[in-house]
């Protein structure tokens, strides 16, 4: 069992940034890829961000690409997504989660372990 716990949340005007954290307990941090989720107020749940269980690689979603970034530390057991160049479009609950495996995922169904989100609104 993976338990997993978003910050950074809040409310930021646009073109501000954000730094998403999310702490993992529980089971081996490294051990997972990690994914970073989103889900506006009537939409569906959407990928955002993923990256392997040792950083080399990452994936972004076309409407992030260039400017979120997706990283982690293994040693703190946290992974982070840095958001930059906020529009209001960005605003959703975020989402991170743990897929047991070898590469990176961007399909809900491939994570096993998810936190309860966190809020980020963004300002026009």
């Amino acid at each position: 069992q993976v338990q997993l716990v978003e910050s950074g949340g809040g409310l930021v005007q646009a073109g501000g940034s954000l730094r998403l954290s999310c702490a993992a307990s529980g089971r081996t941090f490294s051990n997972y890829g990690m994914g970073w989720f989103r889900q506006a107020p009537g939409k569906e749940r959407e990928f955002v961000a993923t990256i392997t269980r040792s950083g080399a690689r990452t994936d972004y979603a076309n409407s992030v690409q260039g400017r979120f970034t997706i990283s982690r530390d293994n040693a703190k057991n946290t992974v982070f997504l840095q958001m930059n160049s906020l529009k209001p479009e960005d605003t959703a609950v975020y989402y991170c989660a743990a897929a047991s495996g070898t590469y990176y995922y961007t399909r809900e169904y491939e994570y096993v372990y998810w936190g309860q989100g966190t809020q980020v609104t963004v300002s026009s």
